[in-house]
C-alpha cells in the first residue's frame, strides 16, 4: 500500500462526504434549492465508493480512520467556504485527530495475538 494512494483516497473521500453534507446543508438550513440536496446525495454516494477503494481490508479501521480526516477537513472546508475562524483548540483538536488517523493506518498491524 502506498502512503501517497491512501491520502489521496483520503483527501477525494473527504471533499466528496464533507461536500456532500455542505450541500444538503444548504438545501435545507439555507433554503437555496432542493437540487443541492440531489447534487449532496450524488456526493455522499461518491464518498462511499471512494473509502472502498483504500487498499485495506478492513472496513472498521479505515473508516476510523477517516474519521481524524473528517474532523480536520471539516473545520479546513468551514475556513475556505464558509469563512469559519477556528480557535486554537480546533486547531489542536485537528491535530490530535489526524495523529490518531495516522496511528491506526500506518501502524504495523499484528496478525497474531503473540504479536502484541
Amino acid at each position: 500500500m502506498t502512503t501517497a494512494r491512501i491520502i489521496v483516497l483520503f483527501a477525494l473521500a473527504a471533499v466528496a462526504e464533507i461536500g456532500g453534507a455542505w450541500l444538503i446543508w444548504q438545501a435545507v438550513r439555507e433554503n437555496r434549492g432542493w437540487w443541492l440536496a440531489l447534487l449532496g446525495i450524488v456526493a455522499l454516494g461518491a464518498y462511499g465508493f471512494v473509502a472502498a477503494l483504500q487498499p485495506d481490508a478492513n472496513f472498521g479501521r479505515v473508516l476510523a480512520a477517516y474519521g481524524g480526516v473528517f474532523v480536520a477537513g471539516s473545520l479546513a472546508w468551514g475556513v475556505i467556504v464558509d469563512g469559519f475562524r477556528p480557535t486554537t483548540w480546533d486547531y489542536v483538536g485537528s491535530a490530535v485527530a489526524l495523529l490518531g488517523a495516522a496511528i491506526i493506518i500506518f501502524a504495523p498491524v499484528a496478525t497474531d495475538v503473540a504479536e502484541l
